[in-house]
């Protein structure tokens, strides 16, 4: 099962809070004729999507009112098919008004991620690649989009800096050579961690190999250096493609054998959200 840290959720939701409500919801607060009212909100697909953040939002309403009642209809990773009911949330009108918003907009942008590579994901099946996430989030929603791309079929890189070794050109071209820079890393490494460098250039990628990185990122080379790239490094080291990737060149580049990565920033900064609504209704029961 894929979860979430609590307190990373509690964390964003804070935030989020803070920002929408710092003091109150006025426009409902002044309609005291119904604010208090037991009301009855309904989460709707506006579109057929993969769901990914529903615990998220159920956070949203019970940190504004711990009274308020959250039913989930579908979990995270299934989908969603237009029109369907994806939680009915009970509880005071005003608080399902101070919480609508902040929760549709999660469940929104993580679907949408989480949608948007599911069919990647699918277009990969059977290849044996494995198309993972970058360090291109949103600041704060790291964690959250992460999140997402796994419920969606994807794989993390690395979370952060902290994470593994990706020596990339600006370290190479102040380090002084591919070579260098991966013997100084590997002198203080332990043989747990792999290593991996970034190649623009076949020649950079002869240096990775004969470096022996364990990883070696083939980013912005066309699809013919991408082929010549493979057959150098011939399983020496694995392969990852970055750079300019979209579903028509992962039409084509699933066809290379020998690749065992495909990397995109796109799946967690530029995923559409996904379209969904909240209705609410007094309760007259």
């Amino acid at each position: 099962m894929i979860e979430i840290a609590r307190h990373i959720i509690e964390d964003v939701v804070n935030k989020a809070i803070e920002e929408d409500i710092p003091y109150g919801d006025k426009t409902t607060d002044y309609l005291s004729s119904i604010k208090d009212c037991s009301a009855r909100g309904f989460i709707k697909a506006k579109e057929r999507f993969v769901l990914a953040g529903i615990e998220v939002a159920r956070f949203v309403f019970e940190k504004v009112d711990p009274l308020v009642s959250f039913n989930p209809l579908k979990k995270d990773g299934e989908e969603v098919d237009n029109k369907e009911v994806i939680a009915v949330v009970a509880g005071r009108a005003g608080s399902l008004f101070k919480g609508e918003r902040i929760a549709l907009n999660i469940l929104s942008h993580l679907s949408g991620i989480a949608t948007y590579v599911r069919r990647i994901s699918e277009l990969l099946e059977g290849t044996g690649i494995k198309l993972v996430d970058t360090r291109k989030t949103l600041p704060g929603l790291r964690a959250l989009q992460k999140y997402a791309v796994r419920i969606g079929g994807g794989y993390n890189h690395r979370f952060s800096l902290s994470d593994g070794i990706l020596i990339k050109t600006n370290h190479i071209r102040m380090v002084g050579s591919i070579k260098d820079a991966v013997e100084e890393v590997r002198k203080k490494l332990t043989p747990f961690i792999k290593i991996e460098v970034e190649a623009k250039t076949l020649e950079e990628v002869k240096s990775a190999i004969e470096s022996g990185a364990d990883i070696i990122m083939l980013d912005n080379m066309t699809d013919e250096e991408i082929k010549k790239a493979v057959k150098m490094i011939n399983g020496r080291a694995e392969v990852e493609i970055s750079g300019k990737i979209d579903e028509e060149r992962i039409k084509r580049l699933k066809r290379i054998k020998g690749i065992n990565y495909i990397s995109m920033g796109s799946i967690t900064h530029s995923a559409p959200s996904v379209d969904m609504n909240f209705e609410i209704l007094k309760d007259e029961g």
